[in-house]
């Protein structure tokens, strides 16, 4: 995963503290295991709105719950490189564009 320029200490103790605990670990692994197969595919061509979707699923061996997604796609738009692009591109499944990220966790509740 490829980290932001001058990100790299940042990063490094996000992992420590988010490392401590199960919960938070698998959803380190998911980030990291998903950036990477962004990040192979991009290498090769493909645009990361085409790609996204379909390699978090790939990456998502551990199950994770919905928080942990959001805390993922947080993280990486903090931190990695492609970040601002994926950020946009999970807000727009979710028809947001406001700043910071959509929480795919909190229910939505539709007034008419």
């Amino acid at each position: 995963m490829i980290i932001k320029q001058g990100l790299e200490a940042e990063y490094r103790q996000f992992l420590e503290v988010n490392s401590r605990d199960g919960y938070s670990f698998a959803a380190v692994q998911f980030m990291g295991r998903w950036a990477d197969l962004m990040e192979t595919e991009m290498a090769s061509g493909a645009a990361l709105p085409d790609i996204a979707e379909r390699t978090s699923h790939q990456a998502d061996t551990d199950l994770i719950t919905g928080f942990q997604y959001g805390c993922a796609v947080s993280a990486l738009a903090q931190f990695w490189v492609h970040g601002d692009e994926l950020r946009q591109w999970h807000n727009q499944r979710y028809s947001y564009e406001g700043p910071g990220e959509v929480n795919p966790a909190m229910p939505t509740i539709l007034m008419e």
